[in-house]
């Protein structure tokens, strides 16, 4: 059997201007130095009080310690609620088409991201995947979020997978690293907010544009 494990925002989901709209809000409600929607984006897929602790590595001195970076979590997430609408977030082209494909072939399909669980259940429900995404873990399910490989191991482990039957799909080199430290393989999409050359960079198995392309692939 094939055991898809995949990414969420930027895979999945189409999430990118929500996130980075309450993450340039955040900076400015907080005070925080400007930070271009290319610098944000490229915080994605890492655990949300890391998205900010990072986002500022690159100054002189450090702008945004554990204790601000645990007030960035509070006012983004304010923030966020806000922002979260109905349909604000939508599957990417050929996301449903192709997991619902692939399940019909008999292929388990999880998710690992570094989302809370709420919003993630949340968006999983509202999208209608319910039926067919039959194991989740979220950034609080873990101690170690990606690139760590502890999502990728709880995924095998509380499965019984075999590494060799599974493989990690994901947009950014934070889920490409996550599969590797857990010596599984990986394929890159192209379409969400990492780029070709981050991806290839990292070692990625496969990398594709279109996510239909997976029906070809397995």
């Amino acid at each position: 059997m094939r055991v898809f494990i995949l990414d969420f925002d930027g895979t999945l989901g189409d999430t990118t201007n929500i996130i980075v709209k309450t993450m340039m809000q955040t900076i400015d409600e907080l005070h925080l130095p400007k930070r271009t929607r290319e610098q944000c984006t490229a915080m994605i897929g890492l655990p949300l009080k890391q998205t900010f602790t990072e986002l500022y590595q690159d100054f002189d001195h450090t702008v945004v310690d554990d204790a601000l970076g645990d007030k960035c979590v509070k006012v983004y997430r304010r923030l966020f609620d806000i922002n979260n609408t109905q349909g604000a977030v939508s599957l990417f082209p050929n996301v449903r088409e192709t997991l619902h494909e692939l399940h019909r072939r008999g292929a388990m399909l999880t998710i690992a991201s570094s989302r809370a669980s709420d919003t993630l259940i949340g968006y999983v429900k509202s999208l209608h995947l319910e039926d067919i995404i039959t194991y989740i873990v979220a950034a609080d399910n873990v101690k170690h979020a990606k690139p760590h490989a502890e999502p990728v191991l709880k995924t095998i482990s509380e499965n019984n997978l075999r590494p060799e039957d599974c493989i990690v799909v994901g947009d950014t080199r934070f889920d490409i690293l996550m599969a590797h430290n857990a010596g599984v393989k990986a394929l890159g999409v192209t379409y969400g907010n990492g780029k070709r050359e981050e991806l290839e960079a990292v070692n990625t198995e496969y990398i594709i544009d279109d996510f239909r392309k997976l029906l070809e692939l397995f």
